[in-house]
């Protein structure tokens, strides 16, 4: 799964996916589920891409309660084009959500780790997005990041990790006219060779800790 990832800086990203611009967001290190985080999808009837702010935990349009959202984190790649929350996102409201890294435990004794680019950088998580509307015109836009299996290096930690679009195939993957079929091609374990994971202090368990020490290394015990 993903439960919790960091994006501790906006710079860059709006030449690394090709946006007219970017707004100035707040450095985050402790992102969780529940909160805004930030998405990047096609603007409709265009090729362009914009980034918005969009809650993390899909509510389905079709969705009675919109507390649904809180089961709905994760979406994995092995059923999202069938399972019935996450199909018609999938076949229409694909997006991308950056990110430096994310955090993942090591069951037994909760200690938390960091994954990230070898070469530290932006990565791109892939998303599913969806806009459900309520009584009194509530309107609320929502996201899930999509999971694959864990890759050599993560799978010491954990058995799923975020699937991560490469950035040659980020037009591919928002594309509504892409051919579904190929998708699935797109959400394997990224590879070991291009990641680094290294263990963070438990300061990182507490949501509310949010600043630069949750992605600070520890001496791995």
């Amino acid at each position: 799964m993903c439960g919790r990832f960091a994006l501790p800086t906006f710079e860059g990203l709006a030449s690394h996916f090709r946006l007219q611009s970017a707004p100035a967001l707040a450095p985050r290190y402790n992102i969780t589920p529940g909160t805004d985080i930030a998405v990047v999808r096609l603007i409709s009837d265009a090729h362009d891409r914009e980034l918005v702010l969009l809650r993390w935990g899909l509510v389905p349009y079709w969705a009675k309660d919109k507390k649904i959202g809180c089961k709905l984190v994760n979406a994995r790649a092995e059923s999202v084009a069938d399972k019935p929350a996450f199909r018609d996102a999938f076949r229409q409201r694909r997006c991308l959500i950056p990110a430096l890294g994310f955090y993942e435990w090591l069951a037994k004794a909760r200690q938390p780790y960091f994954v990230r680019l070898k070469e530290s950088g932006i990565l791109a998580f892939a998303g599913l997005w969806d806009r459900w509307r309520g009584e009194n015109n509530e309107t609320i836009e929502s996201c899930a990041i999509i999971t694959t299996g864990a890759n050599l290096m993560v799978g010491r930690i954990h058995d799923r990790m975020p699937a991560i679009i490469e950035p040659a195939h980020y037009d591919r993957w928002l594309d509504q006219k892409s051919d579904r079929a190929s998708l699935p091609a797109l959400l394997k374990p990224f590879p070991d060779s291009k990641m680094v994971v290294y263990p963070v202090g438990m300061g990182v368990n507490n949501p509310k800790n949010d600043s630069p020490d949750c992605l600070a290394g520890i001496k791995d015990n």
